[in-house]
This record gives structure tokens, sequence and C-alpha cells, in this order.
């Protein structure tokens, strides 16, 4: 199974960017979705998560600033991100939870977790 995240970049201190994350074709579906951020240093953490019922939860570092949302029908997940700060600085990666796809030959295969590949959001000041 395969996550491709796009839309990172480099912006100035206020700016937006949107995050998207979607899923490949082989994934028959998905439960949570969630966006992490893993800056240069310091550990992975969770920005925000989405339930296939549409249930989120955001980091309060960003609550206010960054919408996680989701396309169920498309198994991709967004992160719209707003008044970005030079500290929301980071490689943003996609997760998704409980995934059930498609394997090679075509047998479905549960998976507790899968990843994006990440994508670097830099924030000039």
């Amino acid at each position: 199974v395969q996550l491709q995240a796009s839309g990172g970049g480099l912006v100035q201190a206020g700016g937006s960017l949107r995050l998207s994350c979607a899923a490949s074709r082989s994934i028959i579906s998905v439960d949570s979705m969630a966006w992490y951020r893993q800056a240069p240093g310091k550990e992975r953490e969770l920005v925000a998560r989405i339930t296939n019922g549409g249930y989120t939860n955001h980091a309060d570092s960003v609550k206010g600033r960054f919408t996680i949302s989701r396309d169920n029908a498309k198994n991709t997940v967004y992160l719209q991100m707003n008044s970005l700060k030079p500290e929301d600085t980071a490689v943003y990666y996609c997760n998704a939870e409980n995934v059930l796809y498609h394997n090679y030959d075509g047998a479905p295969v549960a998976a507790r977790y899968a990843w994006g590949q990440g994508t670097l959001v830099t924030v000039s000041s």
C-alpha cells in the first residue's frame, strides 16, 4: 500500500499551504488518517487525526490554524495550514490506520499502519 504526500514548500511566516495525501487505488478501506511532523533534532509528533466518520483532533500547537479533512471516496487526507510560523518547519508525514488493501495478486491484506514518504514544509521568518 502506498500513500503519496504532496503540497509542501517554502512559505513566509503568516502564509498558507495545503498538504494532500492520496492512498493508492489498491486500498479497500481505511480507518483513521493523520498527519505527523518531525522537525530537525526532534521526535515525530502528531499534528492532526481524522476518523472515517469525520471526527477530528488537532495538536494544541496548531489548533485554530490547521484543519484536517478527508475525502473518503478518494482515500485522500488534506491538511490546510494557515498562519504558518517558523516553528511549523518540519517534514510532514501522512499516516493511515487499519488499512485493508489488495495485494499484488488481488488478495485482501490488512495492515495496522501505512506511512507516506514525507513532504518538507519550510516557514521563513
